[in-house]
Order: structure tokens, then sequence, then C-alpha cells
């Protein structure tokens, strides 16, 4: 089974991982989230992460970040090895969701169910009538909520 590392600017690491226990709580030993903060320097970040993969001890790792070009991505890219472990950039909760739901699967497989998952996840929506509720009109006589 894969792991799934979360390397963001904190606190959203931790929170994305909170998310995703919530609605798979027995994911919880294979989600490890790091929280970059703020005017940490790369180097200790990188020394962090490389701590915490090793400790997951499992034969794959997916790690999610969340701005390509920040210092959580080029921390993960130092870290990733491309055979064992892959980076997906652009983390968001339907991401984590996915990646979770199907981490049994391949890591490449996975790879591309991140993607998807993080993009499908991205979506404008129109404002709706409430459920189970006519829309209103303008006759007066109309008698919405009668049996």
């Amino acid at each position: 089974m894969n792991s799934i590392f979360i390397i963001a600017h904190a606190p959203l690491a931790s929170a994305l991982r909170e998310c995703a226990l919530h609605v798979f709580p027995d994911c919880a030993s294979g989600v490890v989230a790091l929280d970059v903060p703020p005017n940490e320097p790369p180097e200790q970040t990188l020394a962090v992460a490389q701590g915490a993969l090793a400790r997951l001890g499992t034969d794959s790792t997916l790690v999610l970040t969340d701005v390509f070009g920040a210092t959580p991505c080029n921390v993960a890219q130092k870290l990733i090895d491309g055979i064992h472990s892959r980076l997906v950039t652009g983390v968001n909760l339907p991401m984590v969701l996915r990646t979770v739901c199907y981490c049994q699967e391949p890591l490449d497989a996975l790879v591309s169910r991140a993607v998807v998952g993080g993009s499908q996840g991205v979506m404008q929506v129109a404002p709706a009538v409430p459920q189970n509720q006519a829309k209103k009109t303008d006759d007066p006589n109309r008698r919405d909520h009668q049996q």
C-alpha cells in the first residue's frame, strides 16, 4: 500500500490530513502531513521531510504539495526519487480524498487518480433552488407548502 505525504505551507498540510481522516479514519497511519512554517530555511524543512519519509516505512509514497515553485514543492522535488515516490503539486481536498481512497493502487495509477481528482474537484457552481422546494413564481394564488 502507498503512503500519502502532504507538504504545504502551515497549517494547510495538517488541515488537509485532518479532513481526510474525518472521512477515512482508518487511514491515519498512511497519511502524513508536514506544515512548512514561514521563515524556516529550506534545508531544515528538507531534513524534517527526509525524517518523516523514512518513518513512513512503506515501499512507495505519493507526495502532495500546495504551490509549484514554493518552498514545499522545492523541498519535495529534492525528496522524491521518481522510483518509490512521486510528486503532484496543487493539492486540494478532493485530490487528497481520491488518493486516500485509492492508495492501494500502483503508484503511477495513484498519480493519475490524484491529478484527475484534484482537477474534477474544481468547478463553478451556479446558485440553485433549495432542494425539495419548488421555484417561487409571481402567482399570488400559488400555495407552495400546502398539500
